[in-house]
């Protein structure tokens, strides 16, 4: 995401000399302020960062020396949310006038800041999320809840600035890549404003990446051209039918799917669910994997990216004495996926566009061996 706003603000940057206040929020907010300090410089003048767990990162390094960082919660609000929330409010509005405001918005921006409404509490808008969260609510329909009920959301930051002109630019992890859906709407459209938004990065982005490197190295791809959205465990079966069902080479998928979560869930997110799916119809089939992890390195609240799964994935939790279509039901896919060894760990990646799911298939002529030639399939497909 540095290399993709730095790219973009040197075709598009004002002219030299101009005074910059640069606002970075969401889980690739430190890797776009770094994008926008490699084009801008000293010509940013203040500004605000707003992610998780950087503020200690950040302590130091240069590129954050005139900058406010803040460390928010995610995936539900606390806080320190509300503090960074409303530093962020007040800083747009008390922006001295020769400042050109930029705003760099990203996925996790609804929780890492966070101003409630006159009346409402901050454990109103938490259990609001919970509800969301467990409920498999869409990710529009849940940043519409969210917006009901803050200050910032739906065009707070856009309010704040009061008909100035400035630029906004964002990494969409949303369907549609809509800039009034993106961060609950941070920086949406309002009457008469004359902000500028831009799209820089979406779920696209990172398939074509993924498509160009797997027919570099000679793989024949099938890329899905609609988005993964619906229930995980639905959408993992029906990827696993077709990455069997397909030729040799890669499956390639991406959105963002849900799961509706029983009373008393078990552990994992999203990837790790539609993984373990996957899994059940993989089982006992040899030469195919399907690898399902979030872009930004974690999956729902563990600390992990996904899993990647085989046709011996199922067998394995079973011989680890484990149940996996216990596990399935239970919404406990990482509990699963822990036993057989399929967890995907990469830690924060500064990004967030959604979800990613690849499936590889070897032919015949490469071997019965439930490792791909060059080693583990994931040393082939990240």
């Amino acid at each position: 995401m540095r290399r993709a706003l730095s790219q973009w603000l040197r075709a598009n940057a004002a002219a030299p000399g101009t005074p910059f206040a640069v606002f970075a929020v969401g889980k690739a907010a430190r890797e776009m302020w770094q994008g926008a300090y490699d084009v801008l410089g000293e010509r940013i003048e203040r500004g605000i960062v707003v992610a998780k767990d950087i503020a200690d990162s950040c302590r130091g390094d240069p590129c954050f020396a005139r900058a406010r960082v803040f460390d928010g919660a995610h995936p539900l609000p606390d806080s320190r949310s509300v503090a960074a929330g409303q530093a962020l409010l007040d800083a747009v509005a008390t922006l001295p006038a020769h400042c050109f405001p930029i705003l760099l918005i990203s996925g996790g921006a609804s929780s890492l800041a966070e101003v409630p409404r006159d009346g409402v509490s901050l454990e109103q808008i938490r259990a609001a999320g919970e509800r969301g969260l467990s409920g498999g609510v869409p990710i529009g329909e849940l940043n519409r809840q969210r917006a009901a009920l803050s200050a910032l959301k739906a065009g707070g930051l856009t309010r704040q600035l009061r008909g100035r002109p400035a630029l906004g630019l964002f990494i969409s992890d949303v369907p549609g890549d809509d800039p009034a859906v993106i961060g609950s709407g941070l920086l949406a459209p309002q009457p008469d404003d004359r902000v500028v938004r831009q799209v820089i990065a979406t779920i696209e982005h990172a398939l074509t990446a993924v498509e160009q490197a797997a027919q570099a190295a000679g793989l024949t791809v099938v890329r899905r051209p609609e988005r993964l959205v619906g229930e995980a465990a639905l959408q993992g079966g029906a990827l696993a039918q077709a990455l069997l069902a397909g030729p040799a080479g890669l499956l390639l998928a991406g959105g963002e799917t849900t799961v509706t979560l029983p009373p008393e869930p078990g552990l994992g997110g999203r990837n790790q669910h539609l993984a373990l799916a996957a899994a059940r119809v993989l089982a006992g089939h040899e030469g195919v994997w399907l690898l399902a992890a979030g872009t930004d390195g974690i999956d729902g609240a563990t600390g992990d990216a996904g899993a990647l799964v085989g046709g011996q994935s199922w067998q394995d939790a079973i011989d680890a004495g484990v149940d996996p279509a216990a596990g399935l039901a239970a919404a406990d896919a990482a509990t699963v996926l822990e036993a057989s060894g399929d967890v995907v760990h990469t830690g924060p990646t500064g990004t967030n566009v959604g979800d990613l799911v690849i499936g590889l298939k070897v032919s015949a002529r490469e071997g019965p061996d439930r490792r791909p030639p060059n080693g583990h399939p994931a040393d082939r497909m990240m």
